[in-house]
């Protein structure tokens, strides 16, 4: 049985969390494949509401396992603080894994990403502060400690000897910080070690496993396509891959296992930090959007920047992950205006640009070409049938179906379960 990845079509915060649950339901394993706890994924269930940053979004369904994938950079107090929130709350934490593959993100790469934030000034990138960047970047420079390294002290110490010092010669000369100490560093490891021994596992092998016996496997994303580190505004991005090619290496499967890419859009736009929005609302009807959706970040608190649909660079989304079929979520934030707004290409330079471009020195400088459609008086909050919506929101959906190249299969209507339309089926 082949997998399916649900993966955020603009700059993150599209509401995956909700998507991954619901389609959880139908599935037999959720592996989370790409990011750090600088992701926030909020579900409304029977339970109550819960917000995720490591543990996938279909933990609360009891049949399921769930995995956090290699792909995933893990900080082992706030993966256990997760855990403990969970069974508090009588979820079973029993079927969780993670891979003993996936890297570490250590007490020091947290002060180093704070550091650095700080030291760019005016040019700051608007990172979490969570360590994630620092972690994937000593895992490329082949110098990380891996979640199965923990279980290993003898290793764990030689490996530790060569970065404690390395991070040290940093930390005192570059930013005049105090020299971290390798005892405790140490000391935390063997802690991590032993409260996360039994979720470590192998867990690559368990998933092709899965697959060969014909079990359901659902990818999920985290943060968005444009936030991708080698396809998204660059350098105002992610440290991961959150697009469709992350989901193979971040799992450990090939791509010929993904039968469907589930794209998943806001009707609107939004972006936490620094970098190019096109489409974005400065004030007004922006500062509106903002309120009426709370736009603000599950793992920050940051206010979002809003703005417009942008179906140029939604387009570009599909046509980079191959979406077979879209989501829209947060329609009913657009309940009441009189028009809604698309922008449909870009003019820079006295040209118009119908695709996305790499630069982002020309992205900053793009204007938006908007198409206006008339919006709609009656609500669409908590529909669950597509003709139960007003006409000009049929007509919006159907409007972004045909500017973003995909079907629209369902419909989030409201934050919890039973807030969805099922336009087309999804079959998972």
């Amino acid at each position: 049985m082949p997998a399916f990845a649900v993966i955020g079509a603009q700059w993150g915060d599209e509401g995956k969390g909700k998507v991954v649950d619901f389609l959880a339901e139908r599935a037999d394993i959720v592996v989370r494949y790409s990011g750090g706890n600088n992701a926030g994924h909020t579900v409304i269930a029977d339970q109550g509401e819960f917000k995720f940053h490591l543990i996938p979004a279909g933990i609360l369904w009891p049949h399921l396992r769930c995995i956090v994938g290699n792909g995933v950079v893990v900080d082992p107090n706030v993966f256990l603080q997760e855990v403990k929130g969970l069974e508090s709350r009588g979820v079973d934490s029993s079927r969780l894994l993670v891979s003993d593959r996936a890297h570490v993100i250590m007490p020091y790469h947290v002060l180093l990403d704070q550091l650095e934030e700080k030291a760019r000034g005016g040019a700051a990138l608007g990172t979490t502060g969570k360590g994630v960047g620092p972690a994937y970047t000593d895992k490329v420079g082949r110098v990380g400690i891996r979640v199965g390294d923990l279980l290993d002290e003898k290793f764990l110490l030689k490996r530790l000897e060569v970065v404690c010092d390395q991070k040290n010669a940093l930390l005192t000369r570059v930013y005049g910080a105090a020299p971290i100490s390798l005892e405790e560093t140490l000391g935390e490891c063997r802690r991590y070690g032993r409260e996360l021994s039994q979720f470590i596992a192998s867990t690559d092998t368990i998933i092709q496993n899965a697959l060969a016996e014909g079990k359901r496997v659902l990818l999920e994303g985290a943060q968005g396509t444009l936030l991708d580190v080698d396809h998204g505004t660059y350098p105002y991005v992610t440290s991961s891959s959150p697009s469709i090619g992350g989901a193979c290496v971040g799992v450990g499967i090939g791509p010929t296992a993904i039968k469907k890419v589930v794209g998943v859009f806001k009707a609107y736009s939004t972006r936490v930090g620094s970098g190019p929005l096109v489409s974005e609302i400065q004030g007004g009807m922006g500062d509106v959007i903002r309120q009426r959706a709370w736009e603000y970040g599950t793992t920050t608190g940051r206010p979002r920047r809003c703005g417009w649909f942008d179906a140029v660079a939604g387009r570009y989304s599909a046509q980079l992950n191959g979406f077979t079929t879209a989501v829209l979520t947060r329609l009913d934030v657009l309940d009441g205006f009189e028009s809604v707004k698309v922008c449909v290409a870009y003019q820079v330079d006295g040209k118009t640009l119908d695709h996305f471009p790499g630069s982002v020195s020309v992205l900053e400088r793009c204007q938006p070409v908007w198409e206006e459609l008339p919006g709609w008086d009656q609500p669409t909050a908590s529909a669950r049938r597509l003709k139960d919506l007003p006409p000009g929101a049929v007509r919006y959906v159907r409007r972004l179906e045909e500017l973003i190249g995909c079907p629209i299969h369902l419909i989030s209507t409201g934050p919890r379960r039973e807030e969805t339309i099922l336009v087309r089926p999804i079959v998972v």
